[in-house]
């Protein structure tokens, strides 16, 4: 019988094509997920995983495994769901902020609905303050989302920079007039803290670009319109960061985790756990 714990570390391996970023999701060594995967191979008396390098890929073998241990790690999850001691059911509405979206919010999703099958999920994907406001009408129980330097509400997860991005950051920089910026729309704090930074020095700017998606503000900025600011582990690929003596240093944002007061405690402490788990650890503060 394949043990369930070997294919959990080959289907996040699938996830991050990565031993090291595996390890740090799953909360164990490195050596240990590469155990599992030998092990794993070794039952099965096939090479599931390309490993060289530069990157980690699965074999033809690999990708012939993976629905079959999704379905399983699914499986056992309803039946912990159904038979364990919390049994969690009910409604519970997330709110996201747009950028974490495209970063690492598939995994946390997965594993949700996986170990909390009776709990009906509902997502809302928007800039930070429209989540707040949503939220301060009752409309969602837990955002995850940004806030300013010097504000307090919500449970940090970590603390990084912004940075300024574009194509060719030397070409836009020798255009000489006014700093193009692409940007969310009001309310967004990033485009705040830009627009902030940029006034104090006395630096020009215009707008060349706003949409409420990052996918279409990476596009833009790849299109080489012009400066996309955001934090630094989140930089679009493509997009190269401008030194930091070229233009304002930006002060550093705050990811946090705000719960409704009211919302079902349980549920969100459950979704709250498995996000802390899988972000924060990865940034210390």
């Amino acid at each position: 019988m394949l043990n369930l714990s070997h294919l959990s570390s080959f289907v996040m391996l699938q996830q991050t094509g990565s031993f090291t970023e595996t390890a740090s999701r799953l909360g164990i060594g490195q050596s240990t997920v590469t155990q599992h995967i030998q092990r794993l191979e070794k039952s099965l008396g096939k090479q599931l995983v390309f490993r060289d390098t530069h990157q980690v890929r699965l074999t033809a073998e690999g990708e012939a495994l993976l629905g079959y241990a999704r379905g399983m790690l699914d499986l056992n999850g309803k039946v912990a769901s159904l038979f364990g001691e919390s049994r969690l059911r009910g409604r519970l509405r997330l709110g996201v902020s747009e950028d974490v979206v495209a970063n690492r919010l598939t995994s946390i999703l997965e594993d949700f609905i996986r170990l909390y099958p009776l709990v009906d999920l509902e997502l809302t994907v928007a800039l930070s303050a429209v989540l707040y406001q949503m939220q301060d009408v009752g409309d969602l129980d837990l955002v995850l989302a940004k806030r300013h330097l010097g504000e307090t509400h919500g449970r940090l997860l970590y603390r990084e920079p912004l940075v300024w991005l574009a194509r060719d950051p030397e070409h836009v920089l020798a255009r000489g007039d006014a700093l193009p910026l692409i940007a969310f729309p009001p309310p967004s704090i990033t485009r705040r803290v830009a627009q902030e930074a940029l006034d104090r020095e006395k630096m020009s700017w215009r707008i060349v670009c706003t949409c409420g998606s990052l996918s279409g503000l990476t596009a833009a900025a790849r299109a080489g319109m012009g400066v996309l600011v955001q934090p630094r582990s989140m930089a679009p690929t493509g997009l190269k960061e401008i030194p930091a003596e070229r233009l304002p240093v930006l002060e550093d944002v705050e990811f946090v985790l705000v719960p409704r007061r009211g919302a079902d405690a349980a549920l969100v402490e459950a979704l709250s756990n498995l996000i802390v788990a899988k972000i924060a650890p990865q940034r210390v503060v």
